[in-house]
């Protein structure tokens, strides 16, 4: 009964990296805020939850999993209420900073937990519901939000969180076991450094279209902070190191093969996923002339097919080796982004995307739950909080530089086919009249087809580390914390 709040739990965690999106130009409009205001509503969040994940899995091995996904599921409540009750664009940013936090709290103790509880041969179908709610929610999240804006406000996609929130505690109080906890003393150098590396990336990253990857404010720019990061995060690595298995990321982790390409494979995915849904949910309003709404929905086939697919994916995972699980998703992943990118066309209608959205679903069916699984397959009580915290940070790191890139990428080509002034207003946040790009749509297409070919590479790099995993399944002799025999993991 460990599934049902940790299940709901990291459905409200993954619904809310995309939810708001969808209500951009209202909380524009109803606020007073220009786009790139309102731009931190999201960011504030990506940039707390990326930043913290590390720290946070640590907490977990130190306090116990379950406390601190109770504390994490709290405050992920209440600043939900927070954000519905924010009258200004500064206070509703604070609030989703804060929920950054709470989320950040949760995500790696789900992973943990997983992996303590459940023996070796059902984890993978274990796995298989994180990895089904991991999928829906990144897609339902523009669809809900959709639906909440049109009928009851922006403020139901944070007042919605409440009633669930409320659930997912009683579940977790009553069903979340205490498990044995590591009384290693903080690694409070390395937080530090994680915590200002990783922001100060994250946020170089994901406002460089916003100043023109140039000045921020006065001697400061994108490239001064994004280069501030890697060196800040290149001194944690140095200190991890130093500390051996006493560190806040223990680097002997990434001695284990199919740890690391799992890390690669999970950011490549995340890329993707929340990358490509920029350029085409653009495409679908502006060329195609689809309401919020409609354009959410266009999605809807392939998140049902994920939710279907993933729990069959993860008991397939049980059965033969995760590689080759995750490899037919990553497969099937590039071949629906490569479809949906020359389908894109100004006389294409919703059917015409059906197929790519379809097969779509099929590939994150198919990719989370196996690359959860062989992320974790390697680690016992001791590091399975840090480990979940690695995986988790480079997947939610993928994403982050995924919309950066995307979005990067969506303005040079349209200074390439439509002139600098479109391709400035679209990295500004798409305030370029629709009139104008519908005239233009050809050119705007075009663009837009060559973005999503950049989601379709990144791809083809995790579709290589699924392919160089090891191919180790679980016998049902297999240890219960699933660790592997040294030949077969390293």
């Amino acid at each position: 009964m460990v599934m049902p709040a940790l299940a709901l739990g990291f459905f409200m965690i993954m619904v809310d990296t995309t939810i708001v999106n969808i209500a951009v130009p209202t909380l524009a409009e109803e606020l007073q805020a220009d786009y790139v205001a309102v731009g931190w509503v999201n960011s504030a969040y990506l940039l707390t939850y990326a930043s913290l994940l590390l720290l946070t899995g640590r907490l977990g091995d130190r306090y116990g999993a379950r406390a601190v996904f109770i504390v994490g599921l709290v405050v992920f409540t209440l600043t939900s209420l927070w954000c519905g009750l924010a009258d200004s664009i500064p206070s509703l940013v604070a609030a989703r900073a804060a929920q950054g936090v709470g989320a950040a709290l949760m995500t790696p103790q789900t992973m943990a937990i997983i992996t303590r509880v459940f023996p070796a041969r059902q984890r993978g179908t274990a796995l298989g519901v994180w990895g089904s709610v991991a999928g829906i929610a990144t897609i339902t999240g523009p669809v809900l939000g959709g639906v909440l804006v049109s009928s009851a406000g922006w403020k139901w996609i944070f007042w919605v969180n409440i009633p669930v929130g409320i659930v997912a505690l009683y579940l977790a109080l009553r069903h979340l076991p205490s498990l044995p906890t590591t009384s290693r003393r903080l690694d409070i150098v390395g937080v530090v450094l994680s915590i200002l590396g990783l922001g100060a990336f994250v946020f170089g990253v994901q406002e460089g279209p916003t100043f023109d990857w140039g000045t921020i404010a006065g001697p400061i720019s994108v490239p001064l902070m994004i280069g501030l990061g890697i060196a800040l995060l290149a001194a944690f690595l140095v200190w991890q190191r130093r500390l051996g298995p006493n560190a806040l990321l223990p680097l002997s982790l990434f001695t284990f093969r199919n740890f690391s390409l799992a890390n690669i494979a999970g950011a490549s995915v995340s890329f993707a996923m929340i990358g490509i849904f920029f350029p085409f949910t653009i495409f679908l309003q502006t060329v195609l002339g689809m309401s919020a709404l409609e354009a959410a929905l266009v999605n809807l086939p392939g998140s049902l097919l994920s939710g279907i697919l993933a729990p069959f994916a993860g008991r397939l995972s049980d059965r033969i080796p995760g590689k080759w699980v995750a490899t037919i998703g990553f497969a099937t992943l590039s071949t629906s982004i490569a479809w949906m990118a020359f389908a894109i066309d100004p006389e294409a209608t919703r059917w015409t995307f059906l197929p790519a959205v379809l097969l779509f679903g099929v590939g994150t069916g198919f990719v989370f739950s196996p690359l959860a699984n062989l992320a974790t397959s390697g680690l016992d009580q001791r590091t399975a909080g840090a480990g979940a915290g690695a995986f988790n940070t480079t997947r939610q790191m993928g994403g982050v530089i995924g919309s950066a890139v995307i979005v990067a990428v969506l303005t040079s080509r349209l200074g390439h086919h439509l002139g600098g002034e479109a391709a400035a207003g679209v990295g500004a946040g798409g305030e370029i009249p629709a009139d104008q790009l519908a005239a233009m749509a050809g050119g705007f297409a075009s663009a837009v087809t060559e973005t999503l070919l950049v989601a379709v590479g990144v791809l083809l790099l995790g579709l290589v580390a699924a392919i160089s995993m090891r191919a180790t399944h679980v016998e049902h002799g297999a240890p219960e914390h699933g660790v592997p025999e040294p030949d077969a993991a390293r």
